[in-house]
């Protein structure tokens, strides 16, 4: 039987998976504006470069893109590990976040482009058909995993609720207290 239990383990595991998800999402977009040779500022929730810099379209797109696809290789490799290594509850928030994460920020489309808006629109996509796409991909693991270990969806709503609840802290955080990583 799978063990779908809420309990505080699992609370600070979702924790962490939110932090970690955050964290290396943000630290790809910086390594690559870095990489590119601007200097960038690194917060809990965002990267830009320092004043005066001005990037190129490409440069951009580049940066831009780099977070959501570190984000999605992550949901693949815990995908991955769950389907082949069995039910663990603990890895499970590390698949979950990117999803809920990924489909916040195409929302976030309708008031600021953002990386795959920014990306969907630079080659005349449109601003939301790559935020579909990613959400639907990582929906699309989320659902293969809950449906191979027989997650119920009040499991998969507590999780929801506990991520949201991480990544509204971690997110105010950033704007309320401008925690500068690098």
């Amino acid at each position: 039987m799978t063990d779908t239990k809420i309990t505080a383990k699992y609370v600070l595991a979702s924790a962490g998976a939110v932090l970690f998800t955050w964290l290396i999402h943000e630290f790809t977009h910086w390594v690559t504006s870095e990489a590119l040779g601007y200097e960038a500022i690194m917060t809990l929730n965002t990267v830009s470069p320092l004043t005066g810099q001005e990037q190129t379209d490409w440069h951009k797109i580049y940066i831009s893109a780099s977070g959501p696809l570190i984000t999605i290789l992550q949901a693949l490799i815990v995908f991955m590990f769950l389907l082949k290594k069995g039910w663990n509850k603990l890895v499970y928030p590390l698949l979950f976040t990117p999803l809920y994460m990924r489909v916040m920020a195409g929302f976030f489309n309708f008031i600021k482009p953002n990386d795959e808006g920014r990306v969907s629109d630079f080659f005349g996509l449109g601003l939301f058909t790559l935020s579909i796409i990613v959400s639907a991909i990582l929906f699309f693991l989320v659902y293969r995993i809950s449906k191979k270990h027989q997650l119920n969806w009040k499991f998969n709503i507590l999780t929801l609720l506990v991520v949201i609840f991480f990544s509204s802290i971690l997110i105010m955080a950033d704007q309320f207290l401008g925690i500068r990583i690098l």
